[in-house]
């Protein structure tokens, strides 16, 4: 396998990796087990923001683009591939921060919303065979 594929798949992953950090809690909706994968993900992804760190999978693209002849990019794969689109002017430490934020929120509504849903449906079958009609008075055990 080339370096170029590499460093295509690399860039791939780590654009999949961003859209689940952002998004990833829509899929919590229809498969409840990803947040164990997801609220690490958007937890990592938020403290690079606040901390300003670059995420490690774009020293990797870069090492493989390099390794296959061409040059490797300087700054981060959000300033790289998606700053030019969301900030024309560039990426800011005060923009690195508010992304962050924009996880947390975003992230924070999204499964304050799924905990509500669980807990209304939850209720919503608490009796006899899952409704909320009582037991029968001559239902003894």
């Amino acid at each position: 396998m080339g370096y170029r594929l590499l460093a295509e798949l690399t860039m791939l992953a780590h654009f999949g990796f961003l859209v689940f950090v952002v998004l990833g809690a829509l899929l919590v909706l229809r498969w409840p087990w990803l947040a164990l994968l997801h609220i690490p993900a958007f937890l990592w992804g938020a403290l690079i923001s606040f901390m300003g760190w670059v995420c490690p999978l774009t020293p990797l693209e870069n090492r493989f683009l390099r390794l296959s002849g061409e040059e490797g990019y300087d700054t981060g794969f959000i300033e790289h591939y998606i700053t030019g689109i969301l900030y024309p002017t560039g990426l800011t430490r005060t923009s690195q921060i508010a992304m962050g934020v924009l996880v947390l929120l975003l992230n924070g509504a999204l499964y304050g919303w799924i905990l509500h849903r669980r807990r209304k449906e939850r209720k919503g079958h608490t009796g006899l065979l899952g409704s909320d009609e009582p037991l029968p008075a001559d239902y003894s055990q």
